[in-house]
């Protein structure tokens, strides 16, 4: 679920926005008997470029505000009865 939120859904989400933004212009133009933009002047470069850049600051920013744990650390083990005990800190 991290993966699609930090990283999938912001490079999609500016060729979504593109979609709905074009489709409502669409819509408009109908509506006062003017051309229609075409679907064919999509501009992949810059949506895609668009999308890297907003993941990018999003896992930059999901970093920069995470907590990081204090003390000693402890590696993950097994303990007596065969479960793993995931490793932390104090």
């Amino acid at each position: 679920m991290r993966i699609l939120i930090e990283y999938i859904l912001p490079v999609l989400l500016p060729t979504a926005l593109w979609i709905l933004w074009l489709a409502w212009g669409r819509q408009r133009a109908r509506a006062r008997g003017r051309t229609e933009p075409a679907w064919q002047a999509v501009p992949w470069s810059w949506l895609l470029a668009a999308g890297l850049v907003l993941a990018m600051l999003i896992a930059t920013g999901g970093t920069l505000m995470q907590g990081y744990g204090t003390g000693r650390y402890h590696p993950a083990m097994v303990d007596q009865h065969g479960h793993i005990v995931p490793g932390g800190f104090d």
